[in-house]
């Protein structure tokens, strides 16, 4: 059943959001039907970058990717409206998950049991939330602590799915966890119509 427009989707950004672990959800998002809708701490243009982990290098490598726009503020948003969320990744969620409309929507969607996906660092909003305890997660590995420190439990694989929660290590493995988190929100806009 293909998704309907009224579907709308959170895709959780701020400065230095990882391009790729933005553009990919976003697109097949629209793609399978779903309105992505993006929020950050406000309403206005965000820099995304390009963030790995370069031959020779230890340490991960960055540079100024695309521009995207943020649709909503994080205080704008009423999470009820929305049918699932998206945790990017990039060195975002570590400056953006101290704040309390972003911690509080967080709690909503596990707390309503709403399709979750998460890459990367976006690790580190539902772990600051208090949202991964017991929960099996993947995540980039410099991340683990960030997660098993909250409770959560790492999975070095790329793609894990532990009841509404989808996750995926880095944006190599986008085409594993994107399309369980899609079939996820298919079915619960299926329960909706």
């Amino acid at each position: 059943m293909a998704a309907s427009p009224s579907h709308p989707v959170l895709i959780v950004v701020g400065d230095a959001t990882e391009t790729v672990d933005t553009l990919y959800p976003f697109y097949r998002l629209q793609e399978a039907g779903f309105t992505p809708v993006v929020i950050a701490p406000e309403k206005r243009t965000y820099q995304m970058v390009m963030h790995e982990v370069r031959p020779g290098w230890t340490i991960t490598k960055e540079w100024e990717g695309y521009q995207i726009k943020a649709d909503l503020a994080f205080s704008d948003v009423t999470p009820s409206d929305y049918l699932g969320i998206f945790f990017s990744g990039g060195r975002a969620p570590e400056y953006i998950r101290y704040d309390t409309h972003l911690v509080q929507m967080t709690k909503h969607f596990f707390a309503e049991n709403k399709p979750i996906g998460c890459v990367c660092h976006g690790v580190e909003i539902p772990a600051y939330a208090d949202c991964v305890r017991g929960r099996r997660m993947a995540t980039v590995p410099k991340c683990r602590f960030d997660l098993e420190v909250a409770g959560g439990i790492f999975v070095d694989e790329p793609c894990v799915v532990d009841g509404n929660l989808v996750s995926g290590r880095t944006f190599h493995d986008h085409g594993h966890y994107i399309g369980p988190w899609i079939r996820l929100l298919e079915q619960a806009a299926s329960q909706r119509s």
